[in-house]
């Protein structure tokens, strides 16, 4: 039997889990090359990632120069908490990159 199966067998789960998820479209004007692309994605993810440990990758508009788009997400069994981590990483971005606009940012919290 498969390991998930067994995990799902446990019996009741003892709280809620809820799962948020964002989606940053940051601009880039400035940049002139993928390289240079690719510099600012890279310091910004790892800069996100060690001061609020949650996960995040780039997830779509790779071989655009102009153009970054973000995925952030971040688990938690309180729902506020989940909200707080995200807004506390968009607000971050907009202070400290102020070679990146932010576009689009679009939070979701589901529960399960």
């Amino acid at each position: 039997m498969p390991l998930f199966c067994i995990l799902n067998m446990a019996g009741p789960q003892p709280g809620p889990m809820h799962v948020g998820v964002c989606r940053l479209v940051l601009r880039m004007p400035e940049n002139g090359s993928l390289k240079d692309k690719r510099q600012v994605m890279r310091s910004l993810m790892e800069r996100v990632r060690n001061r609020f440990h949650v996960a995040i990758a780039e997830v779509d508009a790779q071989e655009r120069w102009d153009i970054g788009v973000l995925g952030v997400t971040n688990v938690s069994n309180d729902r506020q908490h989940t909200e707080a981590a995200l807004n506390q990483v968009v607000e971050f971005i907009q202070e400290t990159r102020l070679d990146a606009e932010l576009t689009e940012v679009d939070i979701q919290v589901v529960a399960y």
